[in-house]
């Protein structure tokens, strides 16, 4: 797992995807913490990827690394919503500007998920893939 965060860590930004009835949708995703060994994201409750998650957990997710020039990462797995006052602890400490967007006077939530069943596999350009998770 630990690999997957580095990876991502390398890449200015990763793009999720998720499923709106029958077509995907992806968007450019940046918060992501190691917490208990998983790998968690996180997103606003107030968010349409967050009600297509409820109905559809599959999710799917991209990155290109800018450490390493021509390798990207596909992560795929199903998303778990995590609502434990221990995530949310963590989460605002991990990206304490997060609370300035996510608080009792916005009435926004700012909900993590970790990813069960899931794989990750990296992509080198003209030297094939490697599984990473």
């Amino acid at each position: 797992m630990e690999k997957v965060y580095e990876f991502l860590n390398g890449c200015n930004a990763f793009y999720f995807t998720t499923v709106d009835g029958d077509a995907p949708r992806c968007r450019p995703f940046g918060f992501k913490m190691m917490f208990e060994d998983k790998l968690y994201f996180g997103l606003g409750t107030h968010k349409a990827s967050f009600a297509e998650l409820e109905k559809n957990p599959n999710v799917e997710i991209c990155a290109m690394s800018t450490a390493d020039r021509g390798a990207f990462i596909r992560i795929r797995g199903k998303a778990v919503i995590d609502a434990r006052d221990e995530v949310q602890t963590a989460m605002y400490e991990a990206s304490p500007f997060l609370s300035k967007t996510y608080n009792a006077e916005t009435g926004w939530r700012h909900e993590c998920i970790y990813l069960e069943d899931m794989s990750a596999v990296v992509f080198h350009m003209g030297k094939g893939e490697e599984k990473i998770y």
